[in-house]
């Protein structure tokens, strides 16, 4: 290992504090943009693409059809984390981050150009199937950028909440998709809605493009990842390394993000809009107050989501993770009871409680990541992770949900799959080391190599920074 330089701009922290300010935003609306395309598409998948592209196979086969799209582009994140994992640890973060955000904005607005099954028959829903893989492959690269871009900027005792800054930008994407699609919901009511209405969002899209890719391009590198190419440490082949040495990590990691996304996809997928709106189903709820309902919900995840990321500062990240698993199984356990009164009010409540759970079981993920995995492979090992979790986790989660309601009659099975996730994720995150506050820079790989389950003995010291 070369000696250590005169200067030190890559140790993490010594970013001025206008760019730590200038890195958060850029986490915050970057990834909002991005999960506004990624949920406008759910949220359609859940509210009129059954009809509009996958009508001829029947009813309930068709909605099944229309929640399968929304996970078939979990089956490419990995594509993509793969993608941008070696292009991360190999060029840098920054770049990847502009990529993945242009590839997003381009495939979300053609599809609120794309003619239906109407029109253009079969090739319409295959079309739209190629659109959302591309989507896909977009937010598989896009997490794993921004979540170290955020962290190996941020002071060591703030890493937590530096590192909040992209899982914020979840609820803020789900807040804005729900919210705009609401809003034409009430503009362009019924039959408006199904023709036009609809596509706005998507097409929207292209501005808030603009305005991500503006703020994205002023954020200056990783300061770990600038050491790492001065002193020309970065990894030949990231990937394989990363599973040759750290198979067990990632798979473990993977499932810890698997207990939240499989619960948190039953807004973000779009099943609950659905099973709340579905005219032949048990409530037939207005579609508007529904995406309301939702977007309130939005609000209540962004908080919590913030607040953990500063929570796991103090306390620690699995400290935060455990309460989080605790709080995600109250809202799992009361979200139906709740959603299936009938009452807009309730149903809010139902969804405002299980996002609390969310936002601890999400909000310290970036900063948990980030300390699990070596520096010159990190980006590999924090994307796949990511990527892997969400296949896991919340792919199929709606289609999963759909068919168990429609198996079984009610929804008692579904409250049951989302706690056994809830459990998976608990499980994974007690296998886990607290690593909180670990030397991130690329002088202490073996540190960082070693030390990340319970039983085994670190060779660094750990405790929250206060």
């Amino acid at each position: 290992m070369s000696a250590t330089p005169s200067k030190e701009p890559s140790v993490p922290g010594t970013s001025s504090l206008r760019e730590q300010r200038r890195v958060v935003m850029a986490t915050i609306v970057g990834t909002t943009v991005e999960w506004y395309d990624f949920f406008i598409y759910a949220a359609a998948a859940g509210l009129v693409f059954a009809d509009l592209f996958f009508k001829p196979a029947g009813t309930q086969f068709a909605q099944i059809l229309s929640f399968i799209t929304v996970g078939i582009s979990f089956l490419f994140r990995p594509v993509g984390a793969f993608i941008a994992g070696h292009l991360g640890d190999r060029y840098g973060r920054r770049v990847v981050l502009m990529l993945t955000l242009v590839m997003m904005g381009v495939a979300t607005t053609l599809v609120g150009v794309l003619p239906t099954h109407t029109t253009i028959g079969l090739a319409a829903p295959i079309l739209l199937i190629l659109l959302r893989i591309l989507q896909g492959v977009s937010a598989g690269g896009e997490w794993g950028g921004a979540a170290l871009l955020a962290v190996e900027h941020a002071p060591k005792h703030k890493r937590g909440l530096f590192g909040a800054g992209p899982q914020v930008g979840v609820p803020l994407g789900l807040l804005l998709a729900s919210g705009v699609m609401a809003l034409m919901a009430q503009i362009a009511p019924g039959e408006a809605f199904h023709t036009w209405g609809w596509r706005v969002p998507f097409l929207f899209s292209v501005v808030l493009i603009g305005v991500g890719y503006y703020i994205r391009r002023r954020v200056e590198e990783s300061p770990v990842y600038e050491e790492i190419a001065e002193r020309q440490h970065q990894a030949q082949m990231p990937i394989v390394q990363l599973f040759r040495k750290h198979s067990p990590l990632v798979l473990v990691a993977a499932l810890v993000f698997a207990g939240n996304n499989a619960v948190g996809y039953m807004t973000t997928g779009g099943y609950i809009q659905r099973y709340a709106t579905d005219p032949k189903g048990p409530l037939a709820l207005e579609t508007s107050p529904v995406l309301w309902a939702v977007t309130g919900s939005a609000v209540t995840w962004l908080i919590s989501t913030a607040v953990a990321g500063w929570a796991s500062d103090h306390l620690g990240r699995r400290t935060t993770y455990i309460v989080g698993w605790v709080l995600q199984l109250v809202g799992v356990l009361s979200l139906f009871p709740l959603v299936n009164t009938g009452n807009i009010g309730l149903l809010f409540l139902g969804l405002a409680i299980l996002t609390i759970g969310l936002g601890f079981t999400y909000g310290p993920q970036a900063s948990l990541y980030t300390e699990l995995f070596p520096a010159s492979i990190r980006f590999s090992g924090v994307s796949i992770s990511y990527a892997l979790g969400a296949i896991l986790g919340g792919a199929f989660a709606p289609t999963i949900a759909q068919a168990l309601v429609q198996a079984t009659g009610g929804t008692s099975a579904v409250t049951w799959y989302l706690a056994g996730m809830t459990a998976v994720g608990l499980l994974a995150t007690l296998i886990l080391r607290d690593r909180s506050g670990i030397p991130l820079g690329p002088d202490h790989e073996a540190e960082q190599s070693e030390g990340y389950f319970q039983g085994q003995k670190p060779a660094y010291a750990s405790a929250p920074a206060n």
